[in-house]
Protein backbone atom coordinates (compact mmCIF):
# COMPACT_ATOMS: atom_id res chain seq x y z
CA UNK A 1 0.00 0.00 0.00
CA UNK A 2 2.78 2.42 0.93
CA UNK A 3 4.63 1.64 -2.34
CA UNK A 4 1.48 2.43 -4.32
CA UNK A 5 1.05 5.79 -2.57
CA UNK A 6 4.72 6.65 -3.19
CA UNK A 7 4.41 5.75 -6.85
CA UNK A 8 1.30 7.91 -7.21
CA UNK A 9 3.07 10.89 -5.57
CA UNK A 10 6.02 10.49 -7.92
CA UNK A 11 3.69 10.31 -10.91
CA UNK A 12 1.93 13.50 -9.80
CA UNK A 13 5.26 15.33 -9.58
CA UNK A 14 6.32 14.12 -13.02
CA UNK A 15 3.02 15.13 -14.60
CA UNK A 16 2.87 18.61 -13.08
CA UNK A 17 6.48 19.89 -13.23
CA UNK A 18 7.67 22.09 -16.10
CA UNK A 19 9.56 21.07 -19.23
CA UNK A 20 11.26 23.65 -21.39
CA UNK A 21 12.02 23.76 -25.10
CA UNK A 22 13.74 26.33 -27.32
CA UNK A 23 11.40 29.23 -27.90
CA UNK A 24 11.04 31.63 -30.83
CA UNK A 25 11.23 35.37 -30.22
CA UNK A 26 8.14 37.26 -29.06
CA UNK A 27 8.06 38.94 -32.49
CA UNK A 28 8.11 35.61 -34.37
CA UNK A 29 5.40 34.26 -32.08
CA UNK A 30 3.21 37.34 -32.60
CA UNK A 31 3.69 37.13 -36.38
CA UNK A 32 2.65 33.46 -36.39
CA UNK A 33 -0.44 34.37 -34.35
CA UNK A 34 -1.51 36.90 -37.02
CA UNK A 35 -2.59 33.84 -39.07
CA UNK A 36 -1.33 35.00 -42.46
CA UNK A 37 -2.26 32.73 -45.39
CA UNK A 38 0.31 30.04 -46.26
CA UNK A 39 2.50 30.26 -49.35
CA UNK A 40 0.45 29.59 -52.50
CA UNK A 41 -0.10 25.85 -52.97
CA UNK A 42 0.87 24.99 -49.41
CA UNK A 43 -1.22 24.47 -46.29
CA UNK A 44 -0.43 26.12 -42.96
CA UNK A 45 -0.20 23.81 -39.97
CA UNK A 46 -0.24 24.78 -36.30
CA UNK A 47 0.51 22.00 -33.81
CA UNK A 48 0.05 23.01 -30.19
CA UNK A 49 -0.25 21.89 -26.60
CA UNK A 50 -2.35 24.15 -24.40
CA UNK A 51 -2.85 22.09 -21.26
CA UNK A 52 -0.74 22.38 -18.11
CA UNK A 53 -1.42 18.70 -17.37
CA UNK A 54 1.81 16.78 -17.92
CA UNK A 55 3.88 19.97 -17.98
CA UNK A 56 7.07 18.06 -17.06
CA UNK A 57 6.82 15.97 -20.22
CA UNK A 58 8.35 16.84 -23.58
CA UNK A 59 6.95 14.86 -26.49
CA UNK A 60 8.37 14.55 -30.02
CA UNK A 61 6.15 15.61 -32.91
CA UNK A 62 6.85 14.45 -36.46
CA UNK A 63 5.25 15.23 -39.81
CA UNK A 64 5.67 12.64 -42.54
CA UNK A 65 8.46 11.06 -40.49
CA UNK A 66 10.45 14.29 -40.11
CA UNK A 67 10.95 15.92 -36.73
CA UNK A 68 8.95 19.11 -36.14
CA UNK A 69 10.28 19.42 -32.58
CA UNK A 70 9.71 18.58 -28.95
CA UNK A 71 6.54 20.00 -27.46
CA UNK A 72 6.05 21.29 -23.96
CA UNK A 73 3.10 22.75 -22.12
CA UNK A 74 1.76 26.06 -23.48
CA UNK A 75 3.71 26.06 -26.78
CA UNK A 76 2.91 25.80 -30.47
CA UNK A 77 4.73 25.15 -33.72
CA UNK A 78 3.90 26.58 -37.13
CA UNK A 79 5.00 25.07 -40.41
CA UNK A 80 3.80 24.77 -43.98
CA UNK A 81 3.17 21.47 -45.73
CA UNK A 82 2.30 20.62 -49.30
CA UNK A 83 -1.37 21.24 -50.05
CA UNK A 84 -3.52 18.60 -51.73
CA UNK A 85 -1.75 15.75 -49.94
CA UNK A 86 -2.33 13.50 -46.91
CA UNK A 87 0.24 14.06 -44.16
CA UNK A 88 1.01 11.76 -41.23
CA UNK A 89 1.38 13.70 -37.97
CA UNK A 90 2.67 11.68 -35.02
CA UNK A 91 3.50 12.29 -31.40
CA UNK A 92 5.63 10.27 -29.07
CA UNK A 93 3.58 8.36 -26.54
CA UNK A 94 4.20 5.86 -23.79
CA UNK A 95 4.76 2.68 -25.80
CA UNK A 96 4.56 3.73 -29.47
CA UNK A 97 3.73 6.84 -31.50
CA UNK A 98 0.13 8.00 -31.79
CA UNK A 99 -0.79 9.73 -35.00
CA UNK A 100 -3.38 11.09 -37.35
CA UNK A 101 -3.59 11.42 -41.10
CA UNK A 102 -4.53 14.92 -42.24
CA UNK A 103 -5.50 15.59 -45.85
CA UNK A 104 -4.72 19.24 -46.58
CA UNK A 105 -6.09 21.61 -49.16
CA UNK A 106 -3.83 24.21 -50.74
CA UNK A 107 -4.00 27.70 -49.20
CA UNK A 108 -5.86 26.52 -46.09
CA UNK A 109 -4.67 26.49 -42.46
CA UNK A 110 -5.10 23.60 -40.02
CA UNK A 111 -4.85 23.30 -36.24
CA UNK A 112 -3.80 20.11 -34.44
CA UNK A 113 -3.90 19.92 -30.66
CA UNK A 114 -1.57 17.59 -28.80
CA UNK A 115 -2.78 16.47 -25.39
CA UNK A 116 -1.26 14.43 -22.60
CA UNK A 117 -3.13 11.47 -21.20
CA UNK A 118 -2.49 9.17 -18.26
CA UNK A 119 -0.31 6.17 -18.97
CA UNK A 120 0.75 3.04 -17.13
CA UNK A 121 4.23 4.41 -16.30
CA UNK A 122 4.41 7.95 -17.72
CA UNK A 123 1.96 10.22 -19.49
CA UNK A 124 1.19 9.38 -23.09
CA UNK A 125 0.23 11.84 -25.83
CA UNK A 126 -2.29 11.99 -28.62
CA UNK A 127 -3.41 14.41 -31.34
CA UNK A 128 -6.68 15.81 -32.60
CA UNK A 129 -7.64 18.21 -35.39
CA UNK A 130 -9.58 21.18 -34.03
CA UNK A 131 -11.70 23.80 -35.84
CA UNK A 132 -9.83 26.94 -36.91
CA UNK A 133 -11.70 29.24 -34.52
CA UNK A 134 -10.92 27.03 -31.53
CA UNK A 135 -7.28 26.75 -32.62
CA UNK A 136 -6.92 30.53 -32.95
CA UNK A 137 -8.48 31.06 -29.53
CA UNK A 138 -6.24 28.43 -27.94
CA UNK A 139 -3.08 29.89 -29.53
CA UNK A 140 -3.75 33.34 -28.06
CA UNK A 141 -2.39 32.11 -24.70
CA UNK A 142 0.60 30.18 -26.09
CA UNK A 143 4.10 31.01 -27.31
CA UNK A 144 5.87 29.59 -30.35
CA UNK A 145 8.59 26.98 -29.99
CA UNK A 146 11.47 26.74 -32.43
CA UNK A 147 11.21 23.72 -34.72
CA UNK A 148 14.18 21.53 -34.18
CA UNK A 149 15.67 18.36 -32.89
CA UNK A 150 13.50 15.67 -31.43
CA UNK A 151 14.57 13.91 -28.24
CA UNK A 152 16.98 11.03 -28.18
CA UNK A 153 14.32 8.67 -26.78
CA UNK A 154 13.20 7.50 -30.19
CA UNK A 155 15.07 6.68 -33.38
CA UNK A 156 14.36 9.06 -36.25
Amino acid sequence: MQKTASAMCLLAVVLTGCASVNMASKEESAKAKSFQPPTTGNAGLYVYRNSAFGAALKKDITIDGKCLGESASKVFFYTEVEGGKTHRIETESEFSPNGIDLTTEPDKTYFVRQYIKMGAFVGGANLEVVPAEQGKTDLAELEMAVPGKCGERRAQ
